[in-house]
């Protein structure tokens, strides 16, 4: 039947012709993506702002006259709650305003949530760049947070509904390379107002308002999705807004019913999304809710990215070369980001962690022992040593993003059933962001502590995070969001607990 809706041999959904690339759907998803620019801009700015001595000097003078005795212990020069604060408040309040976003998505909808959080990211950068105290500072970073909050809530959720499934995987990706993009041009741009005496930090952070409006400008003209418009009862406007990005002339039926049934399903639920992935049935969607973001943190890959320019200086780089390496390491975000991008839909997500795996644990262990053979108290590292340094942490970003990176928002993106769709995302989100506060927060005294062993301390966990993403994390390539229970229901472990909706039965 010419453009109905299907089961191939696999049971699962395909829509005739319903997949196409179009034009309404690219512009859509890029500027969805977008946000992805706010999460990056301010993770490379804020390690970047804190490693300034004009921002030093403001708003933690004792801490610049610490960095100036190299008897010091250098694991401990930067160890100062405070200056982390600057950092992690930002996180906290991310999660406060995600669990607030995830609530609201459903009556007003993903694209109005993208809205939201873009205005208040765009105020916060105002007020940090207008700062006068320390007080005014963390005010605006708690700005910056709620709207990382609202718009991380909603984009990756937005563009796995909104893209083609045999290329769903590469829309999402969009998602952490503008993250990666977003750092990268923070990184430039401090090294470039590090050389501005006394207001170059208010440059650089004043800056984080112009993705901020690009998001506002994009939210405010793309149509919501069919998923979340159907939720609200729109059902003329959900097919209006399929066929926009599905192309004119294509047939959309059988995807616009197989969205309606899947939410019809979820208004058969009347029970609150949050309380309902807590059911025996939605039992591995919130293991993925809860495990993505913790082992995403426990890759070590957050407090690279907030401090690399601290970490460069640590390990004997004067401060200009200490942001030319954050660049650098903002460039092989990029690369790595770009290839996941190209290798998920053709080679699938489990290949890639395995791949990112390996060698993240390798960098990591091989920095161990780098930094604790040759850093010692009261002395820099030799500049060969340090380079090294330098080239074993790009290619774990570049690892990372590859595999963590990239699948961090493409898998609980498409996963989870419509009806938990919210709760999962905003499960995950936030609990990202907590971990986020808590590591940002605790990662210097940790340096301080651990010296060395705090890179130990990331590998051994790779090794973990590696072997659950092998045994418990199926095979989503290709697969429509309608038809992602089918891959739960038959996998070897998760079927014991998902229902195949399709058809009324339970795999075991």
């Amino acid at each position: 039947m010419p453009g109905g809706s299907l089961l191939n041999s696999g049971g699962m959904a395909d829509y005739g012709g319903g997949g196409g690339l179009t034009f309404p759907v690219v512009v859509t998803c890029l500027m969805a993506a977008s946000g992805g620019l706010i999460f990056g801009y301010d993770i490379g700015i804020s390690g970047g702002v804190s490693e300034m001595e004009s921002f030093l000097e403001k708003f933690f003078p004792g801490l610049l006259k610490r960095t100036a005795h190299t008897s010091k212990d250098v694991y401990c020069i930067y160890n100062n709650q405070a200056l982390t604060a600057f950092t992690s408040s930002l996180y906290a309040f991310g999660m406060v305003g995600t669990l607030v976003a995830s609530r609201v998505t459903r009556r007003i909808g993903r694209q109005a949530v993208m809205l939201i959080g873009g205005s208040m990211f765009l105020v916060g950068a105002l007020v940090n760049a207008a700062a006068a105290n320390i007080a005014m500072l963390i005010v605006g970073r708690m700005l910056l947070g709620l709207g990382l909050g609202f718009s991380g809530q909603a984009t990756p959720v937005y563009l796995a509904e909104m893209s083609p499934p045999r290329w769903r995987g590469g829309f999402i990706s969009g998602f952490p390379l503008f993250i990666s993009v977003g750092y990268l041009i923070a990184n430039l741009i401090n090294y470039g107002t590090s050389r501005i005496p006394v207001w170059g930090w208010r440059l650089s952070l004043g800056l984080a308002a112009f993705p901020a409006a690009v998001m506002v400008a994009g939210a405010a003209f793309i149509p919501d999705t069919p998923s979340s418009l159907l939720l609200r009862g729109k059902h003329d406007l959900a097919r209006a807004a399929l066929q926009r990005v599905r192309g004119k002339g294509v047939d959309v039926d059988a995807e616009f019913n197989d969205i309606l049934t899947a939410v019809e399903h979820d208004r058969r639920n009347d029970e609150g999304a949050f309380r309902r992935i807590l059911r025996r049935e939605y039992r591995p969607y919130l293991v993925m809710a809860v495990a993505f973001p913790v082992f995403l943190n426990l890759t070590g890959v957050a407090v690279t990215a907030f401090f690399s320019p601290i970490l460069f200086r640590t390990v004997g780089f004067e401060s200009d070369a200490a942001l030319m390496g954050a660049v650098i390491l903002g460039l092989m975000n990029i690369g790595g980001i770009l290839g996941s991008g190209f290798a998920m839909d053709r080679y699938g997500r489990r290949l890639l962690f395995m791949i990112g795996g390996a060698l993240m644990f390798t960098c990591q262990v091989a920095m161990a022992s780098i930094v604790g053979s040759q850093l010692g108290n009261g002395s820099k590292m030799a500049r060969g040593y340090a380079v090294t340094v330098l080239v074993m942490t790009c290619a774990f970003s570049a690892s990372f993003s590859w595999s963590w990176g990239a699948l961090y928002w493409a898998i609980p993106g498409e996963i989870y059933p419509v009806e938990v769709r919210s709760a999962g995302q905003g499960v995950a989100v936030a609990l990202n962001l907590g971990l986020n506060f808590v590591q940002a927060q605790c990662f210097l005294a940790m340096l301080c502590c651990f010296k060395y062993g705090t890179f130990l301390f990331y590998a051994s966990w790779l090794v973990v995070m590696t072997a659950f993403a092998v045994a418990f994390v199926p095979e989503t390539k290709g697969v429509p969001l309608e038809s992602m229970g089918h891959v739960f229901a038959r996998h070897w472990y998760w079927g014991r607990f998902v229902k195949d909706q399709k058809f009324g039965n339970v795999s075991t």
